[in-house]
């Protein structure tokens, strides 16, 4: 009798590179099994729908597989009250997940300051979206693009500005609103880079705005922020 594999966290390199090398990444493509995460995770989603449970395993299996390439194991990956996730002492990390797919990037404190993962399924950011996500200047980008780029772009947008949000808030505790920053994009290309500009803490600390790349694989586009 043949038996079914289930997905698994591995390391990743392609995600590796939108990120400095003394960050690790992993990702894991299917559902989670909710029955592998530690007692003290799985209170958090306890009383949730599958698919929650689902991406949060995901999420808990990358983030374990992680933190033990840093020599801490069987550690409980709790939430805080806003959500995020409560990393070890001496490590700092972002949590992604859409559609199935699931990412994560971990580095120790003393050597990158802030960091952020988002993926999302490319072209997801419809149209009618766009006013209420984009500013003015990213909304004329997008319309200067050819139409068919467009719902990818916009897509990049979105996520780039997650990103940004998740790396500035565990240590600025600000709460930004999609117009709060502005995305300016190298496009035209499965890899690029993009900066996010922004009138906030984190974006103060490097002149020019705060740098990014981001990664078009599969039907996703995954972006990440990282500050040394």
């Amino acid at each position: 009798m043949s038996t079914i594999e289930r997905p698994i966290a591995t390391l990743s390199a392609r995600l590796g590179e939108l990120f400095p090398p003394q960050a690790l990444t992993a990702e894991f493509l299917g559902a989670g099994d909710a029955a592998t995460l530690l007692p003290a995770e799985a209170q958090y989603v306890a009383i949730a729908v599958a698919k929650r449970q689902q991406e949060f395993a995901a999420g808990r299996a990358c983030a374990r597989l992680l933190l033990a390439q840093f020599g801490v194991v069987d550690f409980a990956l709790r939430m805080a009250d806003d959500r995020r996730p409560l990393w070890p002492e001496t490590l700092i990390g972002s949590i992604t997940h859409t559609g199935h797919f699931c990412a994560v990037v971990v580095a120790e404190r003393t050597r990158v300051s802030a960091l952020g993962i988002d993926s999302e399924i490319s072209g997801s950011v419809k149209p009618a979206l766009w006013n209420s996500i984009c500013t003015a200047a990213e909304r004329a980008w997008l319309d200067n693009l050819e139409i068919s780029q467009r719902a990818s772009a916009a897509t990049l947008i979105f996520s780039a500005k997650e990103a940004f949000y998740k790396a500035q808030y565990p240590s600025m505790r600000q709460k930004l609103h999609f117009h709060d920053a502005t995305v300016e994009a190298q496009w035209g290309a499965q890899r690029g880079s993009f900066t996010v500009h922004a009138p906030n803490a984190l974006a103060a600390r490097s002149q020019g705005g705060v740098q990014g790349r981001y990664l078009l694989h599969d039907q996703f586009v995954t972006t990440g922020i990282a500050l040394a």
